[in-house]
């Protein structure tokens, strides 16, 4: 299956009539076309959750109706866009997505019809869990760990114990659910499924980079820590190493499937002593027998399994560095195409229309004249330019027209009622065209100076005689009832 369906033709379209943009673009990058949402559809929404004039209730309500539709392409495509929403929109989207008591209820999704449809159920379900989890998240701590401030002064390793050893189990959760979804490189076989574990593989990065950096504050703090707390944190770190594992599997896919090397960290285990000795100390704690560390062992041992960690989380932003210097480049593209925008008309393009502008003729259009060939052409080139905003000094001209009003100081005259005008029969006589029609004299004015129309020679006017006054007529060359045609 490639290309667009007439579905998805159809349903942009009605989408077109009905001005809804943001639905339009919704349906454009979850089509039935097998490959990954279009990048000018994802970076419209972005642009949309932006915009404190889009509902953002609307947009979410768009994707969700989207994922009810019954082709995994649809509905995989749509996870693959509100995850990318969450991932580099407007943060009140996800803020939305969190508050809701329900999202992404996928757990039973199966299309049967297609190829690849059992196949690509499978994943759209526990990516869906995902994505729910991350919602989740977001809602027990109003934060996203993707997102938040790294390193030394970052929000991880400044934290309290408390908060510590509640936060870390949440991450823990949600890494769980990012690396259950377990895809081997031969199942990653074609655009959707690969975009869906890009954006996976992303998220791990950067979720595993505040887990590390939590665990790193909860050893810093570990020996200083009640019982009760050097017991939890100890069941943290044995499921972080674990974790570790499991990721470091996760990314050995992602190098198979041809992801850059720069891109994926180098994880670093702290040393096995580290482990032993946080043990001991519990075990001291709670009475028990055991071999107790001198204080110098025990530090040596928590600095080289800090300085190892460490490290680790170095390597993690790499791919955030990566990231924020092809935004760099593309925003300079996009500066530097507004730079350059000249205009120039192919050999064969017609000129644009040009209106005639008394005292201002359009530059390389004498006798402004109208060129027809291509109107719309025309009629876009003439909206805004200096000739359009004076339109009320304006007027169309033709080659060789003739002005029969007189001149600028032409003045009617009116005419009292006993005043008489009589038209003769004029014989046809040739005219030399092109010429405007002459206004009709109304009754009880005298006509302008015909004596020339047009370099036409016409006969004189012949007085009209009325034995009694009639009423005005309307046509002024009719016979009038009571009155006698006298030719003088």
């Amino acid at each position: 299956m490639s290309g667009q369906s007439i579905t998805d033709r159809i349903a942009a379209a009605q989408h077109s009539m009905t001005g809804s943009a943001i639905s339009k673009a919704v349906c454009k990058a979850s089509t039935h076309e097998v490959s990954g949402p279009k990048k000018k559809h994802l970076d419209y929404l972005i642009h949309c959750t932006n915009e404190m004039n889009v509902s953002v209730p609307q947009l979410a309500d768009t994707l969700f109706e989207r994922t009810a539709n019954s082709s995994w392409v649809v509905v995989f495509k749509a996870l693959i866009t509100t995850h990318h929403l969450m991932m580099y929109g407007n943060e009140r989207l996800i803020q939305y997505l969190a508050s809701r008591n329900t999202l992404f209820n996928l757990n039973n999704f199966l299309d049967k019809g297609a190829l690849q449809g059992y196949d690509m159920s499978t994943f759209i379900r526990r990516y869906s869990r995902y994505l729910n989890e991350k919602a989740m998240s977001y809602r027990l701590v109003a934060v996203d760990f993707t997102k938040m401030k790294r390193g030394i002064d970052g929000v991880m390793r400044t934290m309290s114990i408390e908060k510590l050893i509640k936060t870390l189990p949440i991450i823990q959760n949600q890494l769980d659910a990012l690396l259950d979804f377990q895809a081997n490189p031969n199942e990653l076989t074609n655009g959707v499924i690969n975009s869906a574990f890009m954006l996976l593989f992303k998220d791990s990065i950067r979720l595993f980079a505040a887990y590390n950096e939590g665990v790193i504050n909860l050893l810093e703090k570990y020996f200083d820590m009640k019982k009760g707390q050097c017991k939890d944190a100890l069941d943290i770190y044995k499921k972080f190493l674990y974790r570790m594992t499991k990721l470091s599997e996760f990314l050995k896919v992602a190098e198979q499937v041809g992801i850059d090397q720069g891109d994926i960290p180098d994880l670093s285990q702290a040393p096995s002593s580290l482990l032993e000795a946080l043990e001991q100390h519990l075990a001291s704690l709670e009475g028990k027998k055991t071999k107790e560390l001198t204080a110098d062992t025990r530090a040596s041992t928590l600095s080289s399994a800090v300085s190892s960690l460490s490290n680790t989380g170095m390597s993690f932003s790499r791919m955030d560095e990566k990231e924020r210097q092809q935004a760099l480049e593309e925003e300079q593209a996009r500066l530097q195409a507004l730079k350059v925008q000249p205009t120039v008309p192919s050999h064969n393009q017609a000129p644009p229309m040009a209106l005639h502008h008394p005292g201002h003729p359009h530059p390389g259009h004498p006798g402004g004249k109208l060129l027809a060939n291509d109107l719309d052409s025309s009629l876009a080139n003439l909206v805004g330019s200096e000739y359009f905003t004076d339109i009320h000094y304006m007027q169309w001209s033709q080659p060789g027209e003739k002005k029969l009003t007189g001149g600028h100081n032409w003045q009617s005259k009116t005419m009292t009622s006993t005043t008489a005008w009589t038209p003769a029969p004029m014989a046809p006589a040739p005219m030399s065209f092109p010429m405007t029609t002459p206004q009709v004299p109304m009754y009880g004015m005298v006509p302008p100076q015909m004596g020339q129309m047009g370099g036409v020679q016409l006969m004189a006017p012949q007085p009209m005689m009325y034995n009694q006054p009639v009423l005005r007529p309307t046509n002024p060359f009719a016979p009038m009832p009571g009155a006698q045609m006298q030719f003088m």
